[in-house]
């Protein structure tokens, strides 16, 4: 058994054990303290046999075998690997080109742990080794195999490792999954361009080329080492072991100190892991060691063996004067940041100091002074850095970033920002201490500032200060803010960009800004009057200014890519004036004060000619809204109560939401270019008038009091108008003469609708779907007549039909291609249900639900040549009590069969090929049940009184039951499941209100 670990690592390793031999590795520990020369004699007098108490191996420290051993490697890093001898380690230096297996069935390599069969070893500091405290980073932990190109075969490579002539049978049962592909070293090179470290690492295990072409330097110009952290505590342990652990030998230390010295291995492991990377591939041109422990030591080892290194990430850790005197010499770099660190001892000047460094950022860093000289710096961010001093000497920076440096005095930003002539972009958000005073000198000194984001400063006012090349400026939370620091913006020509959020003692803005694209005003509460004048205006966004009651804006331009206008929740605003010729959309949801007076505004004529969205929801002073528009497309009116009347004509009008408008009694829509609308959510509409000639859906469901309708939809396909009980059969003539393409038309319980009302259906040539449940027709002839394409037909709860009623369809053969019958509820005989079901065989789902005068369901005389039904729904008949359905009745196409509720139905004996689906729950008087389903997949019995017997017998010749439901039957027990499960082994659930025996 062999474990891979840090120590595994080395550009020359001998034929056995993998351990690094190099002197320059060598030389590197030796200066930082360690003895791996004692270490190395150490393990090798104990595998000899001549220490008894030696150094132990790293299996019974590391407990590989234990679940706690294998939580421990997978905590460390280490992974783990078949034993190999030394018989397969002799190979043929020409099969290094071999071609590539790949095997199909064997299971993915996982780069943290494999199980052993080892020695089931506990691991005695486990208390000291938190797998959470090493966070998973599978794409360095697996390095150590990638690396490792000499001296150890990969188990499935193509010439070691596993001789595949050696055992027949492993060559009988990984031949046939083998699949061999010829590939050349430039295509596993495309091919591996598109892969991450993670995946590199895992091809690497394929076979010694994929290794060695997955560790090309191309593939590894980042190395990353992220969060790579121990613990607090762990650290205290790894200082009081530093020196002792390579000192004395391990079989001298206690068993307590047994269990600390394991730790220093992990951290040895991150040192290690990165030195070995850094000096395997010295043209890396980036490097993350963000959260690394011991990171003054890891970043100093990096930046001596990275000459071409670019891009330096770190943090978390303290960071002395050898790092930043050791950057100096680190003449490529071009990028460093630093998050969340310590840097120095706290009290003394950190110096920052290169001539080619590009962007530089030290943030949330805990340090009293700073000097940066950087001639050739770009960027610059020192946010959320406690520093109470700042000395920049950066000619050539552009972007300057000292946001939330609270410790930063007023002259320390004055300052640090004139001291950069070239300065283009300055961020003192939540600088409390900045002055007018201070802007007025940046203003001054850089002349070329075009972005300003002085947000949360409350002590400036703006007053006397000159930002005439200002293009950007942010002031959220700006309490000097007020309608006097408006003349001093007015100086800003050139000002695209205007946040004003939240400054509270900002009460009216007037601004005439050629420039002025975005302006946002949120959160204003004394702001009363918004005046704008622009050539370019893209957006307005005003919210939550309570006292606001005046807008005008006037532009030229509102660009289609920023096209909103948004004044959400201004409660007291009453009048609005818009001069924008291109505003296409437009959001005043709450505001409450709005009158009728606005549709002036976004009708043509009225200053918006390219408004194509228009929101007005909760607006509830609208009473009566009326828009004649050409370009509106979307109108929102949800939540206005108080609206009563609604008058479009908006050609192109494709969404109309009316949600909420419960008080709506006219609607006039024409000409329209709906496609659907919904006004069954306006239940007092009364007077309708829709002329829509796209319109495909209406939907007038619920409109309980709606009388007169004029629908003019020469391509309605679906009229739903359920529950209109005015409607009446002159409105329902004049819809199906206009409307000859509908296909669908549901009257469920519209009363008024009579036979005169049905004679008119026959303009209606597509009509598939009629639905006149719950109405008082007494004669069906005119639908007979009428629908010669009817395919379903409902008369759900139709008391006022008689017998006679449905003989043209069992006896006359009236509506051929009727598919779907529901006669639930009905007061049909049981004569004329058993001629329907007998005659009518191209019926293939009928409904009997609740049908009082339904008893038994024998088919037993009834012998057919063919019958189509597949869905026979009888629930909730209590007078039925026998169903006989034999092979006789040939009933080769029913799969469902649905008898639950059928209170007095104490016999059931089908025999259906195909049947699929059976309920009989709540059948409290079943008593026979007999089966002969071969497809039968589900049974419902719940709450039957059957016994266990009985159901046995019953599903003997189900043979692919799958789902049994006996949930609640009082003479099933527990212990009846495996019976169960006996007579049917096909059944894969069986629910059961019973817990297991």
């Amino acid at each position: 058994m062999k474990i891979w670990c840090c120590f595994c690592f080395g550009e020359d390793q001998d034929s056995v054990g993998g351990m690094t031999n190099s002197s320059d590795e060598a030389s590197d520990n030796s200066r930082l303290g360690f003895r791996w020369g004692s270490y190395g004699r150490e393990r090798a007098d104990f595998e000899e046999g001549k220490v008894g108490d030696a150094l132990p191996t790293w299996e019974a420290m590391v407990g590989v075998g234990s679940s706690s051993g294998v939580r421990a490697v997978e905590a460390l890093g280490f992974y783990e690997e078949p034993s190999v001898t030394s018989e397969n380690l002799e190979f043929d230096g020409a099969s290094y080109n071999k071609r590539a297996k790949f095997y199909t069935d064997i299971l993915e390599c996982n780069p943290t742990v494999i199980s052993s069969d080892a020695d089931n070893s506990s691991l005695p500091a486990t208390s000291c080794y938190n797998a959470s405290s090493v966070p998973s980073m599978s794409s360095t932990l697996c390095y150590t195999h990638m690396l490792n190109s000499s001296g150890v075969q990969n188990p499935y490579d193509s010439s070691g490792g596993r001789d595949d002539e050696a055992d027949g049978s492993d060559t009988s049962k990984i031949g046939t999954l083998e699949t061999r592909m010829d590939l050349t070293d430039d295509l596993l090179h495309m091919v591996f361009s598109f892969l991450d470290h993670n995946d590199l690492c895992r091809a690497a295990m394929v076979c010694r080329q994929w290794r060695t072409a997955s560790a090309h330097e191309d593939f590894w110009r980042c190395l990353n080492f992220e969060n790579r952290a121990i613990s607090i505590q762990q650290c205290d342990i790894l200082e009081n072991l530093m020196i002792s652990a390579m000192v004395q030998p391990y079989y001298s230390y206690q068993v307590k100190e047994k269990e600390n010295i394991m730790f220093l291995y992990v951290y040895l492991d991150v040192f290690l892991l990165v030195a070995d990377m850094c000096h395997r591939y010295p043209n890396a041109t980036e490097v993350n060691i963000f959260g690394a422990p011991y990171i003054h030591l890891l970043v100093v080892k990096a930046i001596s063996l990275l000459r071409n290194l670019e891009v330096l990430t770190l943090g978390r850790g303290q960071l002395g004067d050898p790092f930043f005197h050791g950057i100096a010499e680190c003449h490529m770099l071009r990028s460093l940041v630093v998050n969340d660190a310590t840097l120095g001892n706290g009290i003394q000047e950190i110096p920052v100091n290169h001539d080619r460094l590009r962007h530089l950022q030290i943030t949330k860093c805990r340090v009293l002074r700073i000097s940066v000289r950087c001639p050739q710096l770009e960027t610059l961010s020192l946010k959320r850095s406690n520093m109470a001093h700042a000395v920049l000497n950066c000619p050539l920076l552009h972007e300057l970033d000292i946001g939330s440096c609270h410790k930063l005095a007023d002259a320390g930003i004055r300052s640090a920002a004139t001291s950069c002539p070239l300065l283009e972009s300055l961020d003192i958000s939540n600088c409390s201490s900045v002055s007018d005073e201070t802007l007025r000198d940046i203003a001054e000194s850089c002349v070329n500032l075009h972005s300003l984001d002085a947000s949360y400063c409350p002590n400036i006012s703006l007053e006397s200060v000159r930002l005439t090349m200002l293009t950007v400026l942010k002031l959220h939370n700006c309490e000097g803010i007020t309608s006097a620091s408006m003349s001093a913006i007015q100086h800003s020509s050139m000002l695209e960009d205007l946040e004003l959020d939240n400054c509270s003692l900002l009460t009216s803005v007037t601004l005439n800004l050629p420039h002025l694209l975005n302006i946002s005003l949120v959160h204003c509460r004394k702001f009363v009057d918004l005046s704008l004048r622009s050539l370019k205006l893209s957006s307005v966004t005003v919210s939550n200014c309570a006292a606001l009651h005046r807008i005008s804006i006037t532009s030229n331009s509102l660009q289609l890519c920023m096209q909103k206008l948004v004044l959400q929740k201004q409660e007291s605003l009453t009048k609005l004036a818009l001069e924008c010729q291109s505003l296409q959309e437009v959001d005043l949801t709450d505001c409450e004060s709005l009158t009728n007076s606005i549709c002036e505004v976004f009708s043509d004529g009225g200053g918006c000619p390219m408004l194509k969205s228009l929101v007005l929801d909760n607006c509830e002073s609208l009473t009566a809204v009326g828009f004649c528009s050409t370009s509106l497309v979307n109108l929102s009116l949800v939540g206005c109560r108080a609206l009563t009347a609604l008058n479009l004509k908006c050609p192109y009008l494709e969404q109309v939401s009316l949600d909420g408008c419960d008080h709506l009694e006219r609607a006039s829509f024409g000409p329209v270019g709906l496609q659907s609308l919904n006004l069954g959510i306006c239940p007092k509409l009364t007077i309708l008038y829709l002329e829509a000639p796209n319109m495909v859906l209406l939907e007038l469901k619920g409109c309980g009091v709606l009388s007169e309708a004029s629908i003019n939809c020469p391509l309605l396909t679906s009229l739903d108008a359920s529950f209109c009980s005015q409607l009446k059969d002159d409105c329902l003539s004049a819809t199906t003469a206009l409307c000859p393409l509908i296909e669908s038309l549901i009257l469920m319980s519209c009363p008024s609708i009579g036979s005169d009302g049905l004679l008119s259906l026959r303009w209606l040539p597509s009509l598939t779907l009629l639905d006149l449940s719950y109405t008082f027709l007494m004669n069906l002839q005119p639908v007979f007549d009428s629908c010669l394409q009817l395919k379903v037909l409902k008369l759900q709860a139709c008391k006022y039909l008689k017998d006679s009623s449905l003989e043209p369809l069992y006896e006359r053969g009236a509506l051929p291609s009727l598919r779907e019958l529901d006669l639930s509820y009905g007061t049909l005989c049981q004569s004329a249900i058993e001629e329907l079901l007998t005659c009518c065989t191209h019926l293939t789902h009928v409904s009997l639900n609740g049908c009082m005068n339904m008893h038994d369901l024998n088919w037993g005389f009834n012998v057919l040549q063919n019958r189509l039904l597949q869905n026979l729904n009888c629930v909730g008949c209590p007078n039925i009590k026998k169903v006989f359905i034999p092979p006789a009745a040939c009933c080769f196409h029913l799969s469902s069969l649905n008898l639950s509720l059928s209170a007095n139905l104490k016999e059931v004996d089908v025999a259906c090929f195909n049947l699929c689906f059976l309920n009989l729950s709540n059948c409290c008087s079943l008593e026979i049940l007999k089966l002969d389903c071969p497809r039968l997949t589900s049974l419902f019995l719940q709450s039957c009184s059957i016994d266990q017997v009985t159901i046995e017998k019953a599903i003997t010749n189900c043979n692919s039951l799958e789902t049994l439901d006996v949930r609640f039957c009082p003479k099933i027990c527990s212990v009846s499941m495996v019976s169960l499960r006996a007579a049917c082994p096909s059944l894969k659930r069986i629910f059961s209100s019973l817990s297991p025996p």
